[in-house]
């Protein structure tokens, strides 16, 4: 008697796995948030962690360092904290991802009856709900020490949602770091890495001063663009005018350049190393 034959698996249309990998990264999300809860210690120190560079660098740098033009330096200084949290935000979600790796808790999600690419959307996706906390944090703490947003409402939404975009396309650079190291003693050593794309950038301190060679550097730097932009939203001082490079001459179209290649290029590459990861 022949053996009965299996059943076909259903093929899904792409419409129903879009579908599938967002209610699965839905779920992934919800399962972020639940160990923040039960683990809390993180995101408090992820969260304290603005404030206190709001204070530090506006009341030490500030009695330091002359805004070009004039203005207040604290005012100068708050675009160029968001971005310097928006891009080391990454290295948070390097360690978290690796560490999941390393642990096994991706091994138990490849077994599960999922999407695969859920899991890395359900991490970046998580990650933007703690930018949004911090991002409320730190323009509290700024509103506290003398910036304004003085453009409007609508600049300073367009700010804001330019910082969430680039935080959003730096999450999978950060995701895909950890899926590629999987151990989360290298991606703590990866930390430090990170400083040197802050502190090269317009975010502290002027260009103007700079060797040629670090300034075409500096000016490149997507936190560069960023901060740029959100100091012209905001109505904030240090706006460079004259002949810039071109990413400081047009900083709205430079971060959302720079955050479609960094999607275009990180998103798969993500997928992908879970993908292979598991194999």
């Amino acid at each position: 008697m022949a053996a009965p034959a299996l059943a076909a698996p259903p093929v899904r249309s792409r419409a129903e796995r879009i579908r599938w990998t967002f209610a699965d990264g839905l779920t992934l999300v919800g399962r972020e948030l639940s160990r923040i809860r039960r683990e809390p210690g993180g995101l408090v120190a992820a969260l304290i962690f603005p404030a206190v560079m709001v204070l530090l660098f506006g009341y030490v740098f500030g009695s330091a360092i002359k805004v070009p033009g004039g203005g207040n330096y604290r005012e100068y200084l708050m675009p160029g904290l968001f971005a310097m949290v928006t891009f080391s935000a990454v290295t948070a979600l390097t360690l978290q991802v690796a560490t999941d790796a390393s642990r096994g808790v991706m091994d138990r999600f490849r077994s599960m009856p999922m999407a695969r690419s859920a899991v890395p959307f359900g991490q970046t996706g998580a990650d933007m709900l703690t930018g949004l906390l911090s991002l409320a944090i730190m323009a509290g703490a700024g509103l506290l020490v003398g910036w304004r947003a003085r453009n409007g409402l609508l600049p300073a939404a367009e700010a804001f949602a330019l910082i969430l975009v680039m935080r959003y396309a730096m999450s999978w650079v950060g995701c895909y770091l950890g899926l590629a190291v999987r151990n989360e003693q290298v991606a703590d050593h990866l930390v430090p890495l990170m400083l040197p794309v802050t502190m090269l950038s317009n975010a502290f301190v002027p260009t103007a001063g700079m060797p040629g060679w670090l300034r075409f550097i500096c000016d490149w730097n997507p936190a560069s663009a960023l901060t740029t932009a959100c100091r012209d939203l905001f109505g904030n001082p240090g706006v460079p005018a004259g002949d810039q490079a071109w990413p400081v001459a047009h900083p709205v179209a430079a971060v959302l350049l720079w955050s479609a290649v960094l999607l275009a290029v990180f998103a798969p590459l993500s997928v992908r190393t879970y993908r292979r990861k598991g194999r």
